[in-house]
């Protein structure tokens, strides 16, 4: 019997990596090493999710102390300190990833800060010459924000390098539609910058509901972003005073800073899988079956290196059933069908299930749809509207969709998806009381629907 060092060696210590590391250690009792070449924590620790929702904090308080002031508080808010704020954000991630590395030591891993590559099924080479085997490979090195081959895309940053400026920039241009691009337009400008958005499709967050996504576009344009759907950026230029943007509506524009979020590419080059059998799919993912197990049965992948869903608690979810199915003896499949995600933009969208149009192209259905100005900032002279929305199928009742529109939308969604995931009717969420004065009552009170078919 061939005696390997590991019986699992995971390659990058992201949410997936981790998670899949820990239960293999901790609850399947293997053995296991991990390398990481960066920090510890992956993107949504370090350069995503946890120091992004940070910033949207932060960017709401301007607007939280108006509506104080509306409320009969004596409230003034000064100059924003980016330093101080950075500092406290870096203090915050050092944290977090310390807790990372605390986790994975109590599980009994062995982590490897290094650079690791696969030099066969069942042999990694680290970037300091150790050659080290073991029984099971597992591929968790995330992805990596793409920037368009442009003239002066060297003047662009990503959302990698955005927690670290030096200084905020006084005008801002996001370019790109998705949720990244659309977040950081509205967190720039609730720390006050100029935002202009550019995005080359006819509306922002393809991929959601019509209506919801139309929604969110309106309520940023109205708060002041200057958004540009249709629009590209053909060059950048180095100025005297900034960057020029030139782009494809004819307009030349100065900013002091650009962010490309056009989207990210799988992190699955160089890692030595090319020669060894294992397949990539068009974007470069690795591409894997419904075990995350590649076509080298040796090796499997989790998370955004597999382009699947890209979403941290999908990662984590990834990698808990690959070391459930391979060291603990469930064998355990994740399903992709019902994700539930929040848009951190200003106002916030959820969204479960089906959009509108996705489900309309399925079967026939009835959607419930009510727009609203919430207590809270309708007493405080705001037009915004809340959108509350369901889709239903019109033969068996269920609910399809729901999304969400609105402050703490991302909180209301997740309870949403959990009657959704199993199976509720209309008449289910009909019979539920509501709790008032609240903005998510309107999900059990639309008893008539907008439109049918």
């Amino acid at each position: 019997m061939t005696a390997f060092d590991y019986d699992l060696f995971v390659i990058g210590g992201g949410s997936g990596g981790v998670r899949a590391a820990r239960i293999a250690a901790a609850e399947g009792g293997a053995k296991v090493g991990l390398a990481e070449e960066s920090r510890m924590g992956g993107t949504c620790v370090i350069r995503g999710c946890v120091p992004k929702k940070l910033m949207v904090y932060a960017s709401g308080f301007p607007e939280a102390v108006e509506d104080a002031r509306a409320y009969g508080w004596d409230a003034s808010l000064g100059m924003f300190d980016w330093t101080r704020f950075r500092t406290a954000l870096e203090n915050e991630l050092n944290r977090l990833e310390n807790a990372y590395r605390g986790t994975l030591k109590n599980a009994g891993v062995t982590i490897h800060d290094a650079r690791a590559v696969v030099v066969d099924p069942h042999t990694v080479a680290l970037s300091d010459g150790t050659r080290l085997t073991a029984k099971h490979i597992l591929i968790a090195t995330g992805g990596w924000p793409f920037v368009p081959d442009i003239p002066g895309r060297e003047l662009a940053i990503t959302s990698n390098e955005m927690f670290h400026l030096p200084t905020l920039p006084k005008r801002a241009l996001v370019v790109g539609g998705g949720y990244i691009a659309s977040e950081f337009a509205c967190i720039l400008h609730g720390l006050g910058v100029e935002v202009a958005q550019y995005y080359r499709g006819a509306q922002i967050l393809r991929g959601f509901d019509d209506e919801a996504r139309g929604h969110v576009a309106n309520a940023m344009a109205a708060r002041g972003i200057d958004i540009h759907c249709g629009t590209d950026v053909l060059r950048l230029e180095k100025t005297a005073t900034g960057i020029r943007a030139v782009a494809t509506n004819g307009t030349e524009r100065e900013f002091d800073l650009v962010l490309y979020a056009t989207g990210r590419k799988p992190n699955a080059k160089g890692l030595g899988l090319e020669g060894l059998g294992v397949e990539f799919g068009r974007n470069g993912q690795i591409v894997v079956d419904e075990w995350s197990q590649t076509a080298v049965p040796s090796i499997f992948a989790v998370g955004d290196v597999t382009d699947r869903v890209n979403l941290t608690p999908v990662a984590i979810r990834e990698g808990h059933a690959f070391a459930d199915t391979v060291f603990r003896g469930v064998p355990t499949r994740f399903d992709h069908g019902l994700i539930p995600s929040a848009v951190f933009t200003q106002p916030e969208l959820g969204s479960v299930g089906l959009s509108e149009e996705a489900a309309r192209a399925q079967e026939e259905i009835e959607v419930y749809a009510a727009t609203f100005r919430p207590m809270k900032t309708l007493f405080a002279g705001r037009q915004g509207r809340v959108l509350m929305k369901l889709i239903v199928s019109v033969a068996t009742r269920r609910v399809l969709g729901c999304h969400i529109v609105g402050p703490d939308a991302g909180e209301m969604i997740q309870l949403a998806a959990i009657p959704i995931g199993m199976g509720a009717t209309k008449e289910d969420f009909d019979r539920t009381l509501a709790v008032h004065p609240t903005m998510a009552e309107e999900l059990v009170t639309m008893r008539k629907p907008v439109r049918r078919g």
